[in-house]
């Protein structure tokens, strides 16, 4: 099996963060933990204002720094389809995973004293379903599967106002923004 990626629709997101709840419920991650985050952007002047919103998630990428600098090995890439995961029996709580990721995916839950962080919903995905989000989400903005297929079928734009540059660690996502995201 190849790289799994996500996709996302900026045009049609209504920031209803559906996908940021089902998220949170399916990982019963306690309040202010966020593993799936939609941010709000907007900006210009009367008469042309502009807005627009960004799910984003553990990117699962291609060469993520959270594993290259974790140094117990709690983090790591699953062979067979490239998703970054997440031992908590090996995590310290050292937070070199939350300090690491660009995109800021790991996050330290407090009352544990570890990280925790995005695993594509491996137990659903294994069985033949979803991601909480994807299935989630009302405006079907967001989509899952190979990474390169999803790229032959909505273009690689993975580079956009608000996002660190794609060429650090070559996430498996790719986006359709509205104009005002592009850089």
């Amino acid at each position: 099996m190849a790289q799994l990626g996500f996709y996302y629709d900026m045009t049609v997101c209504t920031s209803c963060k559906v996908c940021q709840i089902a998220c949170n419920d399916k990982n019963n991650l306690e309040v202010g933990t966020l593993f799936r985050k939609v941010y709000n952007f907007e900006g210009g002047t009367f008469p042309k204002p502009w807005a627009y919103n960004l799910s984003i998630a553990c990117n699962h990428c291609a060469e993520p720094k959270c594993t290259k600098n974790c140094p117990t090995g709690a983090l790591y890439k699953r062979e067979k389809d490239g998703i970054v995961m997440f031992d908590e029996e090996k995590c310290i709580g050292c937070k070199l995973c939350t300090w690491s990721c660009p995109y800021g995916a790991p996050k330290y839950i407090e009352s544990k004293g570890k990280s925790g962080k995005c695993n594509f919903c491996v137990d659903i995905i294994d069985a033949g379903g979803q991601p909480a989000c994807v299935e989630a989400c009302q405006m079907r903005a967001l989509e899952f599967g190979e990474i390169e297929e999803l790229r032959k079928k909505h273009g690689n734009i993975a580079d956009i106002k608000g996002l660190p540059d794609s060429g650090m660690t070559h996430p498996s996502l790719t986006m359709k923004p509205n104009k005002e995201a592009l850089k």
